[in-house]
């Protein structure tokens, strides 16, 4: 074999090598990247409330009327209605964007846990407990929870815009945690709530003496 080739032979062999490289750490950039982005930098109710106002800006809202608050993490009865939790002891900041009016069924839900609290349990036990009927004669249609860092996300409405706003939410965050997700069946109306069928006697043929 003559040197020339010996050499071109090496010239790109050592091409491959440097580009197999180069592939190998921009991958691992990547990934670093994306798992550096996850929401571990909120630090404030404002930053939770500016979470919301970013995925908003990607995800139309599903309803005009729609107002995020903040919520008070040692109000018991609201943190239990807003997310499920029986307290707010491991969280840090809670928000909720909600519709003003109380007949519209859409929540969505951002809580910066403590630290040292493992987020995605937070997100499953809101997912778990969350009660998705809490409005006037309406009822969300799906439910979906995951988290980010230290922010745990939960959004029920109909199955459209939970999906929507859950997708915005997973966008935003760059990565998320494992993710819980169900649909919500129809409730049927209890037994005792049915008023019972009375037979009427017909008294079309009785006359008056």
């Amino acid at each position: 074999m003559k040197n020339s080739t010996k050499i071109i032979i090496a010239v790109v062999a050592i091409v491959l090598i440097v580009a197999v490289v180069a592939g190998i750490v921009l991958a691992i950039t990547k990934n670093t990247a994306k798992s550096e982005k996850s929401q571990s930098n909120v630090s404030s109710v404002e930053d939770l409330t500016k979470l919301v106002e970013d995925i908003y800006e990607k995800k139309e809202k599903p309803f005009p009327s729609v107002e995020t608050r903040e919520v008070d993490v040692t109000d018991e009865t609201m943190v239990q209605s807003i997310t499920g939790l029986e307290t707010g002891e491991k969280l840090e900041y809670l928000v909720v964007s909600e519709p003003m009016i109380s007949s519209q069924a859409y929540s969505f839900v951002l809580a910066k846990v403590k630290s040292g609290v493992n987020s995605n349990d937070i997100a499953k036990e809101m997912f778990d407990k969350i009660n998705p009927r809490k409005w006037i004669c309406v009822s969300a249609e799906k439910v979906c929870a995951t988290s980010s860092g230290d922010v745990v996300c939960l959004v029920m409405t109909n199955k459209e815009a939970t999906e929507n706003i859950f997708a915005g939410f997973k966008e935003v965050a760059g990565s998320v945690g494992k993710e819980y997700s169900k649909e919500i069946e129809e409730a049927a109306l209890p037994e005792d709530t049915v008023p019972p069928v009375v037979d009427v006697p017909d008294d079309t043929n009785n006359t008056v003496d």
